[in-house]
């Protein structure tokens, strides 16, 4: 079964040392410049709450209400994927064709977006809703200076999305991924005077995993996180976490599948707790396990049934439980 949703944790590199005198917490404008301030920093514990793809359990994912929802929730990261429509214009979807997320049929960069706006989203439950595919210029005004914004699939929309995101200036809060060789990321980065947070994702069991890796720790690259991805938490991706965090990048897991933290449950939750020793992002569909295994400053809340059963889009609602102290696992 596909998942559609995650929750990314992000805590970062271990600290050494004793602590020093407290001093009072920074002031920010805007959540969003709170949010961006501790993935500068590396001596932040913050632990930084993504959703992935929004308030899908109540809403469409990739949707309007869906952003609306997690902004309400208190989330600091809003994950989202790219397409392009085929008169050029950046829409809000996860997958190549429509069929799945709407009452529509085909391939997004075989239809119009005049087209696509006369089919309605479809709930995760296959529930139709009134809701319309947003474009990401709709998207990121909801977005701005309340949410951190993580284009997930679409970095090689960069040039179309860095323009739209320098109109509504929104860049700086905009955090962007893949598995492009440093080289090629730089080049393009080096094209614009003001550019995207940028974190590279490693398949770190993979060949082409392990030469990405390779190459930004050959050349000193300190990305301000890396994404790691396994299957099976082995002396290798032990390695990689240590020489992760020694480097002064956040480690970033996502838990979305087994593929990606470990094989199976058990595996997964080892992997998670391996995680947890050197600091990460945690991505999980399976919020209240994922929670479970946090450290303990973390706080985690869960996600419980609505004692009204269903959303207004039709859906099993879900709301974050009373008792947690703050938010850290969501959706």
């Amino acid at each position: 079964m596909k998942r559609l949703v995650s929750c990314i944790l992000a805590i970062p590199a271990l600290l050494w040392g004793c602590a020093g005198p407290k001093t009072a917490a920074p002031e920010y404008p805007t959540h969003a410049a709170k949010i961006v301030a501790e993935f500068h920093d590396p001596a932040s514990k913050y632990v930084v709450v993504a959703s992935h793809r929004g308030d899908w359990r109540n809403y469409p994912e990739n949707s309007i209400p869906a952003i609306e929802s997690v902004i309400r929730m208190g989330v600091d990261i809003m994950e989202l994927d790219l397409k392009l429509t085929k008169d050029s214009v950046l829409v809000l979807c996860h997958d190549h064709t429509i069929d799945r997320t709407t009452t529509g049929r085909g391939r997004v960069c075989d239809i119009t977006y005049d087209s696509i706006q006369r089919c309605s989203l479809r709930t995760a439950h296959g529930v139709r809703t009134p809701r319309k595919m947003p474009t990401l210029r709709e998207a990121l005004e909801v977005c701005k200076d309340r949410i951190v914004v993580n284009i997930d699939q679409g970095y090689e929309f960069y040039d179309m999305a860095l323009k739209i995101s320098e109109e509504l200036g929104v860049t700086e809060q905009m955090l962007i991924k893949g598995k492009r060789p440093a080289e090629a990321v730089a080049a393009k980065f080096g094209e614009y005077e003001h550019n995207m947070m940028y974190m590279p994702i490693i398949d770190i069991l993979k060949p082409q995993g392990q030469k990405l890796f390779g190459e930004y720790m050959s050349k000193g690259i300190v990305p301000l996180a890396y994404e790691v991805c396994w299957d099976e938490y082995t002396p290798e991706v032990k390695d990689c976490m240590e020489k992760v965090v020694e480097s002064g990048s956040k480690l970033w897991v996502n838990s979305l599948w087994e593929s990606l933290c470990g094989v199976g449950e058990r595996r997964s939750r080892l992997g998670l707790r391996q995680a947890a020793r050197h600091g990460r992002d945690d991505d999980s569909d399976r919020p209240s396990g994922a929670a479970d295994l946090l450290p303990a400053f973390a706080g985690a809340a869960r996600l419980t049934p609505h004692r009204r059963g269903v959303s207004e889009e039709g859906s099993p609602r879900y709301e974050k439980s009373r008792h947690s102290q703050r938010v850290t696992a969501l959706l």
